[in-house]
């Protein structure tokens, strides 16, 4: 039996009472195969199919597997189906039934059709053999439904209006629309799924190292968003749910786009977060408390906010088939893919930490992560970007990362760095290495140390002066494609213990200070560092050659006089100023105009000097933004 179990689920029903249930929950589930969706808008497809259970002898996990077949004219989608309990897992907790899912999202439009097969076999849920197995009847395996396109609204923060998040060199993108888009995240609290609503969730007693949860210490609350939460918003059993939901509105509200979470912890530094019926089988799943977690995920991706899916931590990534992806880690893999693929922004992301350092002197080696990368390339039919988290040393990052230069199904690096001063050059070395490959990685600035701080609450710091110029101006001038911020364990609200995300409203507001920037003001996929272009003080300068320049100029140094090189380039170029704190619209300086043809001063900012500002000169060349 799952622990704990907060509300009496279809289990605790008498026999005779629970196949009465079973049924109505079955119709119930069934009836979602009718309704037609819009483009990137979940579609479930249920069928009634053999009844089993979590617990059964023969296991549904693993000694089945369902795949269905969507097809529209020349569209085709092979997509895994998952077992599903009685239908309807997340608000009753079932943990049997004969229910078996499918979801899918596409974003063509028209008339789709749908065929679902079952098929029984030892383990045969880890094998790609379509004739492995035998048959097992469902009930209506074949479906129609349409596939409209949204009608125009207001608000275009939502993934399924926007499209399906993929990379393109360097940066992330949208499918289809073509846009680019800026990861603009929050990295804690990574054990954010050890929320005490979700069922089967409860934190292992185990020793406790720094920087770790305590085990005597309660789950997640999110109390201090309970008011965030606003009528129309999801919940499950019995009103469940609020306040993470309510967090997940605030963090939209304040520009953030994604966040980070551990999917699996057994044995790290939560010990809270897992999504097996025990944490002690990684090869039987928790019906009831998957669905929540899907629950949140789609209220995530309806709100804008990307789920960046860590799937593993340094502690361990050994732990499944020794570091291997053998039948328990593919086991894992294909639940996760099946049951999540289908939201239009997830990337996959290898493990926390992952690789020889630390706590794993003996981690995974670069053929297993190799292999994990080519396993989701070639199983998730949507094709979510893959990338894998850093150690924090310049020297744990080349052992790691290093050999990992040129793989095909790594679209990333999810990058820590021990110290502030180090990122800039940390996301240039890594943009240019891949880029050398041949195999260009979006370079995301997602944890900065030091681990006992990273980026503290704001009533330590409210500036934030130590992270927003070497670490957000520092990453996004470098080429990042984005960042996330780590809350260090040192302090409250922190990693692992983080409650109220208002904890860093200031920080929030910087960021997309700093983003809006870019949005609004640059083609910054056509730009890169360009450092050497600047003398005279210290700086940042990104660029795209002979027609915009983007200089950060560092705080304290009043006198400093920034002298752009333009030799190469003629014509006359406009000097704005812009507050990266404050933000609002570009300012001018004491110089307006600078000519090109030689190494021109950029002037002093519009006003204090001794704080740190942003130039924007641009080319006033016809043509030339």
């Amino acid at each position: 039996m799952k622990y704990p179990r907060p509300y009496l689920g279809i289990h605790t029903f008498p026999m005779y009472l629970r196949s009465i249930l079973f049924a109505v929950h079955s119709v119930i589930a069934l009836a979602a195969c009718a309704n037609d969706v819009h483009t990137l808008e979940t579609f479930t497809c249920a069928f009634a199919g053999p009844g089993t259970s979590e617990a059964a002898d023969i296991n549904p996990f693993t000694d089945y597997r369902m795949m269905v077949t969507f097809q529209s004219g020349d569209h085709s989608v092979q997509v895994r189906g998952f077992y599903a309990a009685d239908g309807d897992a997340a608000n009753s907790g079932a943990e049997s039934g004969n229910v078996w899912k499918c979801r899918f999202a596409t974003d063509v439009s028209g008339t789709w059709t749908y065929h679902a097969e079952l098929r029984r076999g030892d383990w045969i849920a880890v094998t790609d053999d379509p004739a492995a197995g035998q048959a097992v009847e469902l009930a209506s395996p074949d479906g129609v439904f349409e596939v409209k396109p949204w009608p125009p609204a207001e608000n275009q923060t939502d993934f399924r209006r926007l499209g399906r998040i993929t990379t393109d060199g360097p940066y992330f993108r949208f499918a289809g629309s073509g846009g680019y888009w800026l990861k603009s995240g929050t990295n804690s609290p990574e054990n954010l799924l050890a929320f005490q609503d979700f069922d089967g969730t409860y934190r292992i007693q185990a020793n406790q190292r720094k920087g770790e949860a305590r085990p005597n210490m309660d789950l997640h609350r999110y109390d201090p968003h309970a008011h965030d939460w606003r009528p129309g918003d999801p919940t499950w059993g019995n009103q469940r749910g609020k306040n993470l939901i309510g967090g997940l509105n605030y963090l939209a509200s304040s520009g953030v786009n994604a966040i980070y979470f551990l999917t699996m912890n057994v044995g790290g530094d939560g010990n809270d977060v897992w999504p097996f019926s025990s944490p002690d089988d990684p090869t039987r799943f928790d019906c009831s408390k998957l669905d929540q977690w899907d629950i949140v995920f789609e209220h995530a991706q309806s709100a804008g906010l990307l789920l960046h899916v860590i799937t593993q931590e340094t502690e361990n990534e050994k732990w499944l088939d020794g570091g291997q992806t053998g039948k328990t880690r593919q086991l894992y893999y294909r639940e996760l893919i099946a049951r999540f693929a289908h939201h239009p922004a997830v990337v996959w992301n290898l493990g926390e930490e992952n690789g020889p350092a630390n706590f794993s002197p003996d981690g995974q080696s670069t053929a297993q992560q190799t292999t994990m990368a080519d396993f989701f390339a070639a199983h998730d039919p949507y094709h979510h970007p893959v990338v894998i988290h850093s150690h924090a040393t310049s020297e744990a990052q080349a052992a790691v990362l290093g050999p990992l230069l040129g793989c095909q199904s790594l679209d990333g690096v999810s990058l820590q760095v021990g110290r502030p001063e180090r990122v800039h050059h940390d996301v240039l070395r890594w943009r240019a290495a891949s880029s050398k490959a041949h195999h260009p990685w979006v370079i995301a600035m997602d944890e900065i140390g030091p681990a006992r701080r990273g980026a503290v609450p704001d009533a330590v710091d409210a500036e934030h002066d130590e992270l927003r110029g070497p670490v957000l101006w520092g990453s996004l001038l470098a080429g990042a494609g984005g960042n996330e911020w780590y809350f260090g364990y040192d302090f409250p609200d922190n990693d692992l213990l983080c409650e109220d995300w208002r904890s860093r409203q200031a920080l929030w507001r910087q960021t997309e200070v700093a983003h809006s920037f870019f949005r609004e003001h640059l083609k910054y996929w056509d730009m890169q560092a360009a450092d050497e272009a600047v003398t005279g003080g210290r700086s940042y300068c990104f660029a795209e050659p002979g027609k915009t320049y983007v200089i950060y100029r560092a705080a304290g140094q009043p006198e400093a006089d920034l002298k752009l090189d333009l030799t190469a380039f003629k014509g006359k170029f406009r000097v704005q100023w812009f507050d990266p704190v404050a933000g609002g619209d570009l300012q001018l300086g004491s110089s307006e105009w600078i000519d090109g043809g030689m190494s021109a001063s950029v002037g002093m900012p519009p006003s204090k000097p001794q704080r740190d500002w942003v130039g924007l000169v641009q080319s006033t060349t016809r043509g030339a933004r």
